[in-house]
């Protein structure tokens, strides 16, 4: 995946969608354009890569879709999907113009999936990575689900694996322009995934991310 530039819902379960298509051209609204501009530029964490991919096109009149995974030498820890929506003409659902909607997912040991907080935690996961970094943002919603495979026949061998897996989506506020501050939405979009992975904190002082314990080993690309 490239460096930074560059299925997802005004809920969080309409994830299929953004396959459609991508509009962030030259047509779109300055304020939406300069919310882009802001998501291509943001620095991120090394062990991060992230790069656009295909937006929706009927959950808004204008979409910008990035992915991402945390990455370990040639292994993935931890995979998402994030997309900006925008309606100039406002979203009473949303309570503004603006909507991020995320998928993250990652694999957990058996034990860490069977606790039932984990739920609950997960979800403070994402709302604590927005307060850590002092965002304002409203209308807050998603879902987190657990998941087990156990394999069977010529596949009995493979280990049983657990999977974590969020879908939310939130308002940020509008500053100045009505533009809100998405890179730094987006670096506390990163700061969950790197929870979720189990990675430390990205530096000293920054009490956003919380490793996992007991997560899964790592997943071949």
């Amino acid at each position: 995946m490239a460096a930074a530039q560059g299925r997802l819902s005004d809920g969080a379960g309409e994830m299929d969608d953004a396959k459609e298509g991508d509009r962030d051209g030259e047509t779109a609204p300055l304020p939406f354009r300069a919310a882009v501009d802001a998501l291509r530029s943001a620095r991120l964490r090394p062990q991060i890569e992230i790069e656009p991919t295909r937006a929706p096109q009927r959950l808004a009149p204008f979409a910008y879709a990035l992915e991402a995974a945390v990455v370990d030498g040639e292994e993935d820890l931890a995979d998402g999907r994030l997309v900006l929506l925008h309606d100039p003409a406002g979203h009473d659902a949303w309570q503004g113009s603006f909507r991020l909607v995320t998928l993250v997912r990652a694999e957990l040991e058996a034990e860490m999936a069977a606790d039932p907080l984990l739920p609950d935690v997960c979800w403070s996961w994402l709302t604590g990575a927005l307060q850590a970094r002092g965002l304002s943002y409203g209308e807050a919603s998603g879902t987190v689900t657990r998941a087990s495979s156990h394999y069977f026949g010529g596949m009995s061998e493979r280990p049983a694996a657990s999977q974590i897996e969020i879908r939310a989506s939130w308002t940020p506020r509008e500053g100045l322009g009505g533009v809100p501050d998405t890179a730094s939405h987006l670096a506390s979009w990163c700061d969950l995934l790197a929870q979720i992975a189990g990675l430390p904190p990205a530096g000293p002082g920054d009490a956003s991310v919380v490793t996992l314990p007991q997560r899964r080993g790592p997943q071949s690309r």
